[in-house]
């Protein structure tokens, strides 16, 4: 079963979600997308989860896809995390019986890796691609930016995502991919990078982080760094050679995919 909504977040701001609910799920997943993408980019992910018999919920980051607010936007790291904490709420309270997990991937992991700091205890496990979480390869320059946050520049990451020709095309040719990014939120890492670093203690849950050695948008460094430092008793990492950026969508995306299903099935109970 499939639907949508949309649901108000914490400042009421309208973000889209989508459900796929199998008939008894084992689990369900919250899945995080990246910047200036959307959620429909994970419907491959998505299905195999499907059939391995755990129900998914995903949604539009504010100022992404088909959710409200000002584009690719944000004036405040805690934005992203409370997005990401009412679409967990959601899930958790239709699905009171089962576990409930996160995936999250490159600014979306960085908003669950923001999550897991902020609200420990909250899911079962918390799964990390490519994740933003020390900024090890300056991909945008020094931040926070000089200049007027409200200016924008150009999204230029698709060559960047993916090893497969077409995935780069599919990427570039989308209409709900956000063409431009703009200052203000990208001066937002700076300061939600700084408070992830004195807070990564503060996350405890099981954890799952994965990254490809050849990610050129960000650094596996910063999977290794913050595997480090987090306080996670069960904890695992795996830096898968030769992938780039989105792991989940390389030519071998149903090993990543299995990994990530296997890890969650270990933890069901």
């Amino acid at each position: 079963m499939t639907n949508e909504q949309y649901f108000p977040s914490f400042d009421g701001t309208e973000l889209y979600l989508k459900r796929d609910i199998p008939e008894s799920p084992k689990a369900a997943v919250v899945i995080v997308h990246g910047l200036c993408e959307h959620q429909g980019r994970y419907d491959y992910v998505t299905d195999k989860l499907y059939s391995a018999g755990y129900a998914t919920y995903r949604f539009d980051h504010r100022g992404h896809g088909r959710s409200k607010g000002k584009s690719v936007y944000y004036t405040d790291f805690n934005e992203i995390v409370d997005d990401v904490n009412e679409a967990v709420k959601i899930a958790a309270a239709e699905n009171p019986k089962i576990p409930l997990f996160i995936l999250g991937h490159s600014m979306g992991g960085y908003a669950t890796a923001l999550f897991g700091a902020k609200y420990p205890g909250r899911v079962r496990g918390i799964l990390l691609s490519g994740a933003l979480t020390r900024y090890n390869h300056p991909i945008m320059g020094p931040l926070p930016m000089a200049g007027d946050a409200e200016q924008y520049f150009s999204n230029a990451l698709g060559g960047g995502v993916c090893s497969d020709p077409a995935v780069v095309k599919a990427y570039e040719e989308d209409p709900y991919v956000r063409k431009e990014i703009s200052v203000s939120l990208c001066n937002t890492f700076a300061g939600g990078l700084a408070w992830l670093k004195e807070n990564a203690k503060n996350f405890i849950d099981p954890a799952l982080i994965m990254h490809g050695a050849k990610d050129g948008l960000v650094s596996e460094k910063d999977s290794r760094d913050f595997f480090g430092e987090i306080s996670s008793d069960d904890k695992g990492l795996l830096i898968f050679p030769n992938l780039f950026h989105e792991i989940l969508n390389e030519p071998v995306r149903d090993d990543v995919i299995a990994h990530v299903i296997k890890w969650i099935c270990r933890r069901l109970n």
